[in-house]
């Protein structure tokens, strides 16, 4: 994709906390947007949303108010279809939302309350749906002769809600490691699979991409293990207290918004 744009760097760009905070759009967003495609810079859209299938995430775009194709927008259900094809794990339990699912459609899957062996365990977020009665279905798959692996669809912490922050996939993902002595396969950010994946898709090296998320930890700081330049935005679950830490963004921006004026000055010279 970057040898059809005339940029000299590609774009990875979170969604939640950095385009939109719930159904409301960060102010300037959308001009944002509108530069970058008229100044042909290659982007992706990655997300660690797993309640939502990506057909809806395009919905949410219109709805929005600006839009995008399916092959411009990676979900962690896309990117733990195509690992469980590559490594030949036919048969999966989904404990992800039920809208997810269709985006499973070349997995065979099984009912949570079936007895049939699976190859995989598959963790997203439930959010309020997790009880201590669907945690522990979880792991008594995971407890069977032999054990099916572990795939996290992301090792978010917490995300901002409108009730304030709220625990994300990871907490779950750690009580079930730590309770069946596995370790999970995670096929969403922070993961370097994930980031390798996304640099696959725009045809970039790491030294030619820039991440652009609101989580200091999980896009900033997990781009940057990989290569990739981050650029923290001061939206979405940022704290100040975030930039005490020992992750050093390459940039920090008080919005999406403020990307445009902040490439032009420096990355157009």
């Amino acid at each position: 994709m970057l040898a059809n744009g005339t940029a000299r760097y590609a774009l990875l760009i979170d969604l939640d906390g950095v385009i939109y905070q719930g159904d409301r759009l960060v102010a300037g967003a959308i001009e944002a947007l509108d530069w970058i495609k008229r100044q042909r810079v290659p982007h992706l859209f990655v997300t660690n949303t797993t309640s939502r299938p990506r057909a809806a995430l395009l919905e949410k775009f219109e709805t929005l108010g600006f839009s995008a194709s399916a092959d411009e927008v990676m979900t962690p259900a896309i990117a733990a279809t195509q690992w469980l094809a590559n490594h030949g794990m036919q048969k999966a339990a989904l404990f992800v939302p039920p809208a997810t699912v269709q985006d499973f459609s070349r997995v065979d899957t099984v009912t949570l309350d079936s007895d049939a062996a699976v190859d995989a365990v598959v963790i997203g977020d439930l959010g309020e749906a997790w009880d201590f009665r669907l945690l522990n279905r979880a792991f008594q798959m995971l407890m069977r002769d032999p054990q099916p692996c572990l795939v996290a669809l992301g090792m978010t912490r917490y995300w901002r809600g409108k009730n304030g922050l709220q625990l994300d996939v990871a907490p779950f993902v750690k009580a079930l490691e730590h309770a069946a002595s596995c370790e999970a396969i995670v096929v969403g950010k922070p993961a370097q699979g994930f980031f390798d994946a996304a640099l696959e898709i725009l045809g970039v090296s790491a030294e030619r991409a820039l991440m652009i998320g609101d989580d200091i930890v999980g896009d900033v700081g997990a781009a940057q293990r990989c290569g990739i330049r981050g650029i923290q935005v001061k939206t979405g679950k940022f704290r100040d207290s975030d930039l005490d830490g020992e992750i050093e963004p390459f940039a920090v921006l008080d919005s999406f918004a403020d990307l445009p004026a902040w490439w032009e000055r420096t990355l157009s010279t």
